[in-house]
């Protein structure tokens, strides 16, 4: 039994125990009223001072972003005692409301602005001849992707495809993820309304290995590639929105040495007949053993060396139990 999955990796650092739990430090004056109130005159005097939408993302990232002020008082919250937990985070949350408030107003006035300056720079004197549109091009992700699907069929294996919209049950609880992992969480994960609906955009492809294996007979050997979803904040390395290759294979007798044997001729198709890869003990809930795989890339930047390519292992039991398959035999 095989399971890879290919993605990048993003996650928030939070502050640590040191920076969060040493009382009247910096950290637990941040939930003061005044700290507080002077968080937010600073988020809303840079959001005035944003000429435009620009530098109004980059005035969200400092006064709104995983590592601003009001972020910080609201991750110093824990180390309250539970007696004073309700009433400080009341503070924050006015705080909050009233910063995102002013970002919301600023970001409407400098998208009327642009769109005003749109329609006059684009604006088009209908007595001139027309001009012909420009053919388009297929693009890079979807040439992509098809390349991918390409290496997998010509391997023996099968496309499968799964709903973007998904339910907690495919996309955490049949992949051993515990009820208090941090993935579920609104800072993690975009839910779909109403609250407890138990709906989601999927963080993941890997929900579509429990669907094939409950929809067909085994041996499974399938690729999905598509869309998933998490609350990133937009930078050069971060996208809430992002393409994933998931690979799965269930048969009698899979070992570690099948999974790598299928990855490095996944990297040769990829990236040519000399490319090399290397695997790190790593931990997912839904891989047992797991591991992060790199590949060689001799055009780094500052020179040779290891990227990350994506994550892999062989697929945990309770996954496999969890859609009525004996780990045990597959």
């Amino acid at each position: 039994m095989i399971g890879t999955c290919v993605t990048p990796v993003s996650r928030s650092i939070p502050a640590s125990e040191g920076e969060s739990r040493r009382v009247g430090d910096q950290p637990l004056d941040l939930l003061s009223q005044e700290s507080l109130s002077n968080a937010v005159s600073a988020a809303q005097r840079a959001f005035a001072l944003a000429t435009d939408l620009d530098a109004l993302a980059v005035a969200k990232t400092e006064h709104l972003g995983d590592r601003s002020p009001l972020a910080l008082a609201r991750q110093t919250l824990a180390t309250l005692p539970k007696a004073d937990r309700a009433d400080a985070g009341k503070r924050v949350n006015v705080a909050r409301t009233e910063a995102q408030g002013s970002f919301d107003e600023r970001l409407a006035a400098l998208r009327a602005e642009r769109d005003a300056a749109v329609l006059v720079a684009e604006s088009i004197d209908v007595t001139l001849p027309s001009t012909r549109q420009p053919i388009g091009a297929r693009h890079p992700i979807t040439i992509l992707a098809e390349h991918i699907a390409d290496t997998f069929v010509a391997m023996g294996w099968e496309l499968a495809e799964g709903p973007e919209v998904e339910t907690e049950q495919f996309n955490f609880d049949a992949l051993n993820f515990p009820p208090d992992h941090p993935a579920r969480s609104e800072s993690d994960t975009f839910h779909i309304a109403p609250e407890g609906s138990r709906q989601l955009l999927r963080t993941h492809t890997s929900p579509v290995q429990l669907r094939t294996l409950l929809d067909r007979e085994l041996p499974v050997y399938i690729v999905s590639i598509g869309r998933t979803f998490r609350t990133d904040e937009l930078d050069s390395t971060h996208t809430p929105v992002f393409h994933q290759v998931e690979g799965l294979a269930v048969d009698r007798g899979l070992t570690m040495a099948n999974l790598r044997g299928t990855l490095d001729a996944f990297a040769r198709s990829e990236f040519g007949a000399e490319a090399r890869t290397r695997m790190r003990p790593h931990f997912f809930p839904f891989t047992e053993p797991s591991a992060e795989v790199d590949i060689w890339f001799p055009n780094k930047k500052g020179g040779a060396g290891w990227v990350e390519w994506g994550g892999c292992g062989m697929v945990n039991p309770n996954v496999l139990r969890a859609a009525g398959i004996d780990p045990d035999v597959y």
